[in-house]
C-alpha cells in the first residue's frame, strides 16, 4: 500500500511559496489531502498577504490537493489533543490536521518544527 500524506497549512504554504521543502510536497501531492480546516487558514495566510478572496482561492485550486471535510470524528479527536498539545502552543487547525492524519493512519508534512515534540504515535515529516 502507497504511503498516505495528510498536509498541514505550513506544508501547503511551502509549496505554493516555492520555500525550502516545497519538493517534498510537491512529490507527495497525488496520495496527499489537505483539511479545510487547514485550507481555511492557507486562505487566510493569503489574504493577509494582499491577495483578494478570489485570487488566493485561484491559487489554492491551482495546485489541486485533495481535500477532507472536518467531520465529527475529526472534531472529537483534535478535542482530545488539547491536553497534549496545549504545552507547545498548538491551534485547533493543528489538531484539526493531527486529528485527520490519525484518523488516516497516514504521514504527517509540517514546517511546524514543535510537532516533532508531540509523542504521538504518528509519523510527523519536517518538511525542512
Amino acid at each position: 500500500m502507497a504511503d498516505l500524506f495528510v498536509l498541514d497549512a505550513s506544508a501547503l504554504l511551502a509549496l505554493m511559496r516555492n520555500e525550502k521543502g516545497a519538493a517534498v510536497v510537491s512529490a507527495s501531492l497525488p496520495m496527499a489531502v489537505i483539511g479545510t480546516v487547514n485550507l481555511a487558514e492557507v486562505q487566510a495566510k493569503l489574504v493577509s498577504a494582499g491577495l483578494s478572496e478570489q485570487e488566493a482561492w485561484w491559487h489554492i485550486a491551482e495546485v489541486g490537493c485533495a481535500t477532507v471535510p472536518f467531520d465529527e470524528e475529526q472534531a472529537r479527536i483534535a478535542g482530545g489533543l488539547v491536553r497534549i498539545t496545549r504545552p507547545y502552543g498548538l491551534s485547533l487547525g493543528d489538531r484539526a490536521c493531527l486529528a485527520l492524519a490519525i484518523l488516516r493512519k497516514a504521514t504527517v508534512y509540517t514546517a511546524d518544527k514543535e510537532w516533532a515534540r508531540l509523542g504521538l504515535d504518528l509519523k510527523i515529516e519536517m518538511i525542512r
